[in-house]
């Protein structure tokens, strides 16, 4: 198991928070693919990481306002880093961190996207006000109320 993108060929697909999850309780580390471009150091690759719980609000946002229509990007308009995300597994967990990069995988270095990060302002001037959490409580959230206890989002 590798904590990133690009492992379209596994059977089941499962958020990378759960993903760092899992290989911290197995393993008590987790891997990150390296970098392959001099810009980014391993693990710092960025992407614009939202909470499952945002981007239901959003959605419902559109069910509330009908008359609102278009294409809108749902993010939270920050991107932050592979380690920013493992450090918050880490600390979710009370534990040590512990990451491992590994060599990304020839099928993908090519196509690998080192940085995402959505434009919201649409959105936002669009009306939709609520705060987006921060990854770091996002991933607490998710750890401690829903992964410790075996639980779902919804359940």
């Amino acid at each position: 198991n590798v904590f990133g993108p690009g492992e379209y060929h596994k059977k089941e697909m499962q958020s990378m928070v759960r993903r760092g999850y899992l290989q911290v309780l197995d393993s008590g580390k987790i891997r990150l693919f390296k970098s392959y471009n001099p810009n980014y150091a391993d693990g710092q690759q960025e992407r614009d990481f939202l909470y499952v719980k945002d981007a239901v609000e959003m959605t419902l946002f559109f069910l509330e306002n009908s008359n609102i229509g278009g294409i809108f990007n749902a993010g939270t308009g920050v991107a932050r880093t592979w380690n920013d995300l493992s450090k918050a597994v880490f600390t979710a967990m009370g534990r040590e961190i512990a990451v491992e990069y590994i060599d990304m995988p020839l099928s993908i270095r090519d196509q690998f996207q080192y940085r995402t990060c959505a434009k919201i302002d649409k959105i936002r001037n669009a009306g939709y006000s609520k705060p987006i959490t921060s990854l770091e409580d996002a991933i607490i959230d998710y750890i401690q109320n829903y992964l410790y206890a075996n639980k779902r989002l919804g359940w």
